[in-house]
C-alpha cells in the first residue's frame, strides 16, 4: 500500500490529513484503524487495522509532510518520556509559538500562560529540585499579573506575554484545563501539570532561548547556564525520567554515579515526601516550611485561605 500512496498525492492523503489536522497528534497505533477506513472506502475493499503497516504510515506523514511544508507547518515526531511511544505532531514551523497561541487567546490568558512557563522552568526549577512541573493550586495562585509585569509595562519595556491584565481564579483554572483539552500540558495522576509532547516539539526553540541563560562575561569560553536539558542520545528537550532507560548509573557526559535519590519531573518533589524533616527545637513551623514538599503544600494551604477570604 505504500507504494501505491507514494505514486500521486490523492484523496486519501487528503482525507488522513484532514484526520490529522482534526487530532493535532497521532501516534501509530491510533492511525492503524485511521488508515484502515482510508484505504477500505479509497479502495472499495475492507482493510483491517493490522493489515497496515509501518510503512503505510510513514508513506502518508512523508505526504502529508510536503503538502502542508508550504504553509509553515510540519509534522514532526518525539517519544513520550513516560509512555515510550512515538508521538507525531503537526506544528509551527517558524513563527514564535506563543504568537500562534494569540490567534486563539487573548492578551490577558497569554499573559497568565508566560507566568505559568516561567513558574515550570524557573521557580520550580532549581538545581536541587529539578520539578518543571506545577500543581494545580500552583497554577491558579499565577492569576494575578505579577509587579515586575506591570512595572515593564508601564515603563514600555514590556517582552512577549508580559503585558495582560489578571485573570480570575475561575478563569485560571478554565485555562489550565483547556490547555489540557488541547494537548498542550499534561495531568498527572498526582495532579502535577507538564508540557506535553506537542508543547515541546512546538516550543522546542522558544523554551531553549528564553530559559537558557548565556553567561557573557565568560568572554570566548562563554558559558550556559542549561535550564532546558537534551537528552544525551535523541537531543530531545527531557523533562523528567533521567536515567530510566539507561543500562550504567552514570551519567554519560560527566561519568558521575547518580545517587538513587535525585530525580527530575514531579517525582523530585513527591519524592522529599519520604525525607524526614529536620527537627529545630523551638521552631517546628520553621523546619516544615525548610521541607520542599512542605513548601508546595503550605503553597496550597495559603491559596485556599485566599480563596475563602475572596
Amino acid at each position: 500500500m505504500a507504494d501505491d500512496a507514494d505514486i500521486q498525492y490523492n484523496n486519501s492523503n487528503r482525507a488522513f490529513l484532514q484526520a490529522f489536522i482534526a487530532r493535532s497528534t497521532l501516534t501509530f497505533a491510533e492511525a492503524k484503524p485511521l488508515l484502515a477506513a482510508i484505504f477500505t472506502a479509497h479502495e472499495k475493499r475492507e482493510t483491517l487495522a493490522e493489515d497496515v503497516t509501518q510503512a503505510d504510515f510513514n508513506s502518508y506523514v512523508s505526504a502529508a509532510n510536503n503538502a502542508v511544508s508550504p504553509f509553515d507547518l510540519e509534522i514532526r515526531s518525539t517519544y513520550h518520556q513516560t509512555t515510550r511511544s512515538r508521538i507525531y505532531a503537526l506544528i509551527n514551523s517558524t513563527s514564535d509559538p506563543i504568537t500562534q497561541l494569540a490567534t486563539i487567546y487573548t492578551a490577558d490568558e497569554i499573559s497568565f500562560l508566560k507566568r505559568v512557563l516561567d513558574a515550570m522552568f524557573e521557580t520550580y526549577n532549581t538545581p536541587r529540585h529539578e520539578v518543571m512541573a506545577i500543581t494545580s493550586m500552583q497554577a491558579i495562585k499565577l492569576h494575578k499579573t505579577s509587579t515586575e509585569d506591570v512595572r515593564q509595562t508601564q515603563n514600555g519595556s514590556e517582552t512577549q506575554g508580559s503585558t495582560g491584565q489578571s485573570l480570575t481564579m475561575g478563569q485560571a483554572e478554565k485555562m489550565m484545563k483547556t490547555l489540557v483539552e488541547e494537548g498542550w500540558f499534561e495531568k498527572s495522576i498526582k495532579g502535577f501539570y507538564s508540557l506535553s509532547p506537542r508543547a515541546l516539539m512546538e516550543l522546542r526553540g522558544w523554551l531553549w532561548e528564553t530559559y537558557n541563560d548565556l553567561d557573557e562575561d565568560e568572554g570566548e569560553e562563554e558559558r550556559v547556564s542549561k535550564k532546558i536539558k537534551q537528552c544525551f542520545a535523541c537531543k530531545e528537550i527531557i523533562t523528567t525520567n533521567f536515567f530510566r532507560t539507561q543500562s550504567s548509573r552514570k551519567c554519560p557526559l560527566c561519568q558521575t554515579d547518580w545517587t538513587g535519590n535525585d530525580f527530575v519531573g514531579e517525582r523530585a518533589a513527591v519524592s522529599s515526601q519520604h525525607k524526614p524533616a529536620k527537627r529545630r527545637s523551638g521552631s517546628g513551623a520553621v523546619a516544615r516550611r525548610e521541607s520542599p514538599v512542605a513548601l508546595y503544600e503550605d503553597e496550597e494551604l495559603d491559596e485556599a485561605e485566599e480563596q475563602e477570604d475572596d
